[in-house]
């Protein structure tokens, strides 16, 4: 199957079960069944789940997680057929690389089932390509950047203010609101039959376009900051895999992570402009999980 150019691929040449079957499984329970399958870690993992029911009120929808902490070899994506036996609708994994063996092996369980791979590679478009023309949607997020994951440098508390840092620039400008429309998207296409999966690339551009931003410099943080974020991956991956002396790998490790620190405070700077303008773009779900908006901070959100 050739995919459709543009950012959603129409995925209903793909062996998935007839349109009966969707809206049978959504009438018999009720709500939408949504599975997770997190290997390893980037930063949009911790709150992609969460992102869809913010507060914890939606009526429409439920959730079961596969996690394997840090692990992400062949061995878990074998492992991670266990959520098959929940019947999912919609299947999301995310993980780093998701060229490498644990989330290939991950998502070759779930062929037949819509399937959205997040993760913050492959980059190249004859890769990308591979994954839609096996069936699968996918977000890839270079903004997401690789940790400096050598022991000469790493610990719990560094790996921790990292991820925070990393999560506050992704959530400020705009990557994660992406992530979380393009799941609501999919999962009313999955319901609705005519099952249509994201096949992004997101540049800073892509992710900031989402927030809304009023003001051009609030706007212009943020790509900024997305752009940093995107550079912490090249500095890092030359602590991890390229060099060989300790005073080398310790540095460009903190390096790394001073970068993606000073990318959280731009992005920062970012919203407190809108903030300051009473211009900040909010899209809570309403309990029915239909997406709401509202801008100025003492206005009701309205439906979009």
């Amino acid at each position: 199957m050739t995919p459709v150019k543009g950012a959603v691929t129409h995925w209903s040449a793909i062996q998935y079960p007839a349109k009966s079957f969707y809206l049978f499984s959504a009438f018999c329970s009720g709500m939408f069944k949504i599975g997770f399958v997190k290997l390893g870690n980037i930063a949009t993992s911790t709150a992609i789940d969460l992102s869809l029911d913010e507060i914890a009120e939606r009526t429409d929808i439920e959730f079961k997680i596969v996690s394997f902490g840090p692990k992400m070899t062949k061995k878990e994506g074998e492992a991670a057929a266990e959520l098959k036996a929940w019947s999912p609708q919609l299947v999301v994994i995310t993980s780093p690389n998701a060229a490498t063996a644990g989330p290939t092996t991950a998502r070759e369980q779930f062929r037949g089932i819509p399937t959205i791979i997040i993760s913050d590679g492959p980059t190249k478009k004859e890769a990308r390509d591979l994954l839609a023309a096996d069936g699968f949607g996918y977000i890839i997020l270079p903004v997401d950047p690789l940790i400096g994951a050598k022991r000469e440098f790493l610990d719990p508390a560094e790996m921790a203010l990292f991820n925070s840092d990393a999560l506050k620039v992704l959530a400020a400008c705009g990557a994660i609101r992406l992530v979380q429309e393009e799941l609501d998207k999919a999962m009313a296409s999955i319901i609705a039959g005519e099952p249509k999966l994201p096949a992004i690339l997101a540049t800073p551009e892509k992710c900031a376009e989402r927030m809304n931003f009023q003001n051009p410099y609030a706007r212009a943080k943020a790509v900024g900051a997305l752009y940093m974020a995107q550079t912490v991956a090249t500095i890092d991956s030359q602590a991890c895999f390229r060099l060989k002396e300790l005073d080398a790998i310790a540095l460009a490790a903190a390096a790394g992570h001073e970068v993606m620190r000073a990318a959280a405070i731009l992005a920062d700077q970012s919203r407190e402009l809108e903030k300051a303008n009473d211009s900040v773009s909010r899209k809570p779900h309403a309990r029915s999980g239909e997406l709401m908006t509202k801008t100025k901070l003492l206005e009701k959100p309205e439906k979009v």
